[in-house]
């Protein structure tokens, strides 16, 4: 709900504060007083684009605020989070600078924000008759909304919208399923002439150090032999070897250790050194008998190597890359070869979706077909006491080529206010007044199901008196039972129907024209109501038919 709108050198308007409460809130005044200005202003928080010339002569800027209680509207709590918007209080601050030279700004809630952000926000509070661009009932979602919301629909149509939702992800997840197997099918040879040859390869886990070192081995054959040889015989086994000696001189150690204990660590230390040396020894020996010169195993490793180094080459830097090669190519000819049953059961998944869909699309368009025939009745009751006597509506449902999130069919509202011609589309309505009569027709209908706020009405009165413009009046109030309704008028009848009631007055200061605006209680609003009448607002007798209206409007 609106419950304040400031604003400061927009045109006529120097400074100027509207405090609005829930229900009917009528502005009146003069023509020429600057009631459109009025509007105008708040049309910039609607996306109304802003224009230097909206300045005040002598000002450097203009500047529109509204400030909305959202506290009691969970729908528009969840717009704001979902646009990372922190609400104190449940109140929202949207606001629009236009400067006379230079950038335009504009804030939500003191944060910098786009005039884009801030005019999407202020259609999803204000609902603007008048001026077709800013009215939400003239968009084709709108219009769908609201006849599901209409026809209790609305769980049908979620139904259908998450139907669709599982579907799209369904037929991507099998397209992208069906191009990859396509894609593998167009590699299945390459793919098994890489097989085979990783297999019949057969590169094992550390089998290329393996060979390396059994390369290096065979390689230098005869000059390990003759060395290896040549030290196991001055170590163990030829005449004075050195374990020989240092067997002889650990028998002297352990003479010598008899006259000084002390030497006697120094004899065990020389004693084990003895036995690693014969151990070394012996090891030698097992080591040359088991050392072959084998020119053809040396021929049959380098053959292994070149094979494993050109499978490098191929399928990665390391042989541990070689290997899970193998394992990707087996895994890529198993899906190729298995993977049919993965593309059935997401086909059948698909299938079965798909049905789910259709069958929760045709429940919503019964239920929206039975809504369109209930409204379309509805409003063409409603729009000869409007003074529309001629007025035809219609909701046209175009069926989709597919089912789509929306459902089977576009929606779209249709009338004509004039005998002999077609409907047409709401916002090919010619007049405004017309318009904002059709609106509020299918405002009363729809003033429960509805989710924008607060609804503004200029032009309503346009063409109309009488028993019409008391009609009018009535579904005004009417519709307040469920929205804020600001309504710009010069009659009477609406305005004595007001819970508040605003007078727009202009005055000179400062030798420039001013537009003010004051709320009306007791006597004053007795007077504009008796002026509103066309009569003298200080006769007796305008003021006692003042004052029936007004009693008669509470």
């Amino acid at each position: 709900m609106l419950i304040e709108l400031r604003i400061r050198d927009y045109a006529v308007i120097h400074d100027l504060t509207l405090e609005l409460g829930p229900g009917l809130s009528a502005l009146s005044g003069e023509t020429g007083a600057g009631k459109s200005i009025i509007v105008g202003a708040l049309s910039l928080l609607l996306g109304e684009r802003a224009s230097s010339d909206t300045v005040r002569t002598g000002a450097e800027r203009a500047l529109v605020e509204a400030v909305f209680d959202v506290s009691t509207y969970p729908k528009l709590r969840a717009q704001l989070n979902d646009l990372g918007i922190e609400v104190e209080d449940g109140l929202l601050i949207l606001r629009r600078e236009v400067a006379a030279v230079g950038r335009n700004r504009a804030w939500i809630n003191e944060s910098p924000a786009t005039a884009r952000t801030v005019g999407e926000l202020g259609r999803s509070l204000v609902d603007l008759h008048g001026q077709h661009e800013h009215q939400t009932l003239l968009r084709k979602d709108t219009q769908r909304h609201i006849l599901d919301a209409f026809g209790e629909a609305e769980q049908d149509a979620s139904a259908v919208e998450e139907a669709f939702g599982v579907l799209s992800k369904l037929e991507a997840q099998l397209k992208e399923l069906q191009e990859h197997r396509r894609e593998l099918a167009s590699r299945v040879d390459f793919l098994r002439f890489q097989m085979r040859e990783l297999e019949e390869a057969d590169v094992q886990p550390g089998e290329e150090e393996a060979l390396s070192e059994e390369s290096g081995r065979l390689e230098n054959s005869e000059e390990l032999l003759g060395e290896t040889t040549r030290i196991h015989a001055e170590l163990y086994s030829a005449e004075g070897a050195v374990t020989e000696k240092v067997s002889a001189l650990a028998q002297t150690l352990a003479r010598l250790k008899e006259w000084d204990p002390a030497l006697d660590g120094l004899h065990e230390e020389l004693q084990e050194a003895y036995h690693a040396l014969v151990e070394v020894g012996r090891d030698l020996s097992n080591y040359v008998g088991g050392l072959r010169h084998d020119p053809g195993r040396l021929e049959e490793v380098r053959s292994r190597l070149d094979l494993i180094h050109s499978l490098k080459r191929k399928y990665g830097p390391t042989s541990e890359d070689v290997i899970a090669s193998r394992d990707r190519v087996r895994a890529e000819l198993d899906e190729v070869e298995d993977g049919g049953w993965d593309e059935d059961t997401l086909a059948a998944d698909v299938e079965r979706t798909r049905s789910t869909l259709a069958a929760a699309a045709t429940r919503l368009s019964e239920k929206r077909r039975e809504a369109a025939t209930r409204l379309e009745k509805e409003v063409e009751a409603l729009l000869p006491d409007l003074g529309l006597p001629a007025g035809t509506f219609k909701v046209q449902m175009d069926t989709l080529p597919e089912v789509n999130s929306r459902g089977a069919e576009s929606i779209e509202f249709l009338v004509s206010v004039n005998a002999g011609f077609p409907p047409t589309s709401l916002a090919r309505v010619a007049s405004g007044g017309e318009l904002s009569r059709v609106m509020l027709t299918l405002k009363a209908i729809l003033a429960q199901v509805d989710q924008v706020p607060t609804l503004v009405f200029d032009e309503i009165d346009a063409g109309i008196g009488g028993q019409v413009a008391s009609l009018v009046a009535a579904k005004l109030k009417d519709v307040a039972r469920y929205h804020q309704v600001f309504v710009v008028t010069h009659l009477p009848q609406v305005a004595s129907r007001a819970r508040s009631h605003l007078l727009v007055e202009k005055n000179e200061g400062e030798g420039l024209a001013e537009t003010a605006v004051r709320g009306l209680t007791g006597d004053a609003r007795v007077r504009e109501i008796a002026r509103m009448l066309g009569g003298d607002p200080e006769s007796a007798t305008s003021q006692d038919h003042a004052r029936e209206m007004l009693a008669a409007g509470d």
